[in-house]
């Protein structure tokens, strides 16, 4: 497989199924910030973290491949002219997000209970989480907009709003694993 083939040259790309669109179109963008989102997830992957972390991070970067491969097939692309659905491969389901529930759920058991927000930082591990978090969101913001445009599956969209509480809940956890300082924001008065 190529890797450069020059069909993009003039700001075009296809989508799954061969449609055309320029590469500012929404569902590009969609995608696109997941893809962004996988990576800084590779980097949080990266650091010292616990065996446990990494494997759920490894399942949730698989997914989000998944999860960028349903947002780059346009509605009507989604099934062949036989019937048969065009993308081979497991999507995004219920099961996908009861993971991040059960995650979520196992490390907050460990947490002290938040009383305020959080300022993102205190070891750089953590200020990871917090800028996969806000991609995430962002991510989530593009998805919603395109499924006002031309509907995409919802499961996407639940996805990524677990997947950030996810990252803020992982946040915290390295930030007690690492002995980091969590800052509560806590509002001056005037």
């Amino acid at each position: 497989m190529k890797i450069y083939t020059k069909t993009g040259d003039k700001g075009n790309t296809s989508l799954f199924g061969g449609t055309r669109v320029p590469k500012y179109h929404l569902r590009i963008e969609s995608y696109g910030t997941v893809d962004e989102l996988n990576s800084h997830i590779g980097l949080i992957r990266d650091q010292e973290i616990d065996e446990a972390a990494k494997e759920a991070l490894i399942k949730i970067q698989d997914e989000l491949f998944t999860l960028g491969a349903m947002l780059a097939t346009p509605p009507e692309k989604e099934t062949l002219k036989s019937g048969k659905e065009r993308l081979n491969i497991p999507k995004i389901n219920s099961a996908s997000i009861l993971f991040l529930e059960n995650e979520i759920d196992r490390m907050n058991e460990s947490l002290p209970q938040m009383t305020h927000f959080i300022l993102p930082g205190g070891h750089s591990t953590v200020s990871f989480c917090h800028i996969a978090r806000c991609v995430c969101r962002r991510a989530e913001r593009l998805s919603v907009a395109l499924n006002e445009e031309e509907g995409i599956d919802l499961n996407i969209l639940t996805y990524l709003n677990r997947l950030s509480d996810y990252l803020f809940v992982l946040a915290r956890k390295l930030s007690k694993d690492l002995k980091a300082n969590e800052v509560k924001w806590i509002p001056k008065k005037l």
